[in-house]
């Protein structure tokens, strides 16, 4: 029988080294954990908690056969291999992956909630994640990613920049 094949969204961010170069990294490891479909652009957010620099943020879509937490365990590993240290939480890092939607799953287990809680109301995750999964249904609220980054207050997403050499594909 043959693995099943699933769709989990991720957002990517980073903003210690080079960010942009980090994120990049990043996405090419994510082929060791799947097939990457999508990536979006490269986007400059302002930190969400403590003062610390600007983000670079992305989002990608990863068809892979591991379930949600065994894929939440590898995205931690990957982190680590990619330079992510402790930190406080919301301070600045190497990379960080965020396991955002998968499937159309909910999913609320002590190491996992699907989809991302914070997903419907963080700017910097919609912004790139509207660009390659726009239609993409979130399942509790029922609305689309598209819509989602409609309803957002305009201060939400005002100074998120789009970075010119970011490369875009579908």
């Amino acid at each position: 029988m043959a693995d099943t094949v699933s769709r989990a969204q991720l957002g990517l961010g980073s903003n210690l080294g080079d960010p942009s170069a980090q994120i990049e990294t990043a996405l090419t490891a994510l082929s060791r954990l799947g097939r990457v479909t999508a990536r979006s652009s490269l986007y400059l957010t302002p930190p969400v908690g403590p003062p610390q620099p600007a983000y670079v943020n992305a989002a990608a879509t990863l068809e892979t056969t591991l379930v949600p937490e065994a894929l939440l365990l590898a995205l931690k590993d990957l982190e680590r291999e990619l330079g992510r240290t402790e930190s406080p939480r919301w301070g600045p890092r190497f990379i960080d992956f965020d396991l955002l939607l998968y499937d159309g799953l909910t999913l609320q287990t002590p190491m996992l909630t699907l989809p991302h809680p914070e997903l419907h109301r963080r700017g910097f995750v919609l912004v790139p994640l509207a660009e390659i999964a726009g239609d993409a249904r979130h399942p509790v609220l029922g609305r689309t990613i598209s819509e989602l980054l409609e309803e957002l207050a305009p201060r939400e997403i005002a100074a998120i920049r789009r970075l010119d050499n970011a490369p875009s594909s579908r």
